[in-house]
């Protein structure tokens, strides 16, 4: 499949590993790697963020290869449970600072065209994520603009 806003076609991807259970020497409880999931969430980090220090670090020591092997249920939905997730999706948190970032190099640079160019394709990623989430994640009234934007990451 092409990129959204180039004439290029995308890169292939590594394909994970076809695995049904996690492997006999990553043993740990279900509930461990739970109450370490939402520590992590609690100290603010994001589901991404918090699989690869799972991945890394690991519960007591011993790495956990796959969180939904090893519980049954992903990172999200395990903090969903706890209530320890983040009031907005990880892509477009993540979508929504890199365009205030560029917004505000652009009051400062104003001719810096290229820039502005990212800004607007920034933007309408945003615009048709909000689409997608509008109604599960976020409210049926909910538009994009830079105000809004700035006003949901300061929380």
């Amino acid at each position: 499949m092409a990129r959204m806003h180039t004439r290029r076609r995308g890169s292939s991807g590594s394909d994970k590993p076809v695995a049904d259970e996690p492997p006999e020497w990553s043993d740990v409880d279900e509930a461990d790697i739970e109450e370490r999931v939402v520590e992590l969430a609690e100290q603010g980090h994001d589901p991404s963020i918090i699989g690869m220090k799972l991945r890394d670090e690991g519960v007591k020591g011993t790495p956990i290869p796959d969180v939904k092997l090893a519980t049954g249920r992903k990172i999200t939905e395990i903090l969903d449970a706890h209530d320890a997730g983040a009031d907005l999706p990880e892509d477009l948190r993540s979508l929504m600072q890199r365009a205030i970032r560029l917004r505000e190099h652009m009051q400062e640079n104003p001719q810096d065209h290229q820039n502005k160019r990212s800004l607007q394709n920034t933007e309408s990623k945003i615009r048709r994520l909000v689409g997608y989430y509008r109604g599960d994640a976020l409210d049926e009234d909910f538009t994009y603009s830079y105000d809004v934007a700035v006003e949901l990451l300061e929380e």
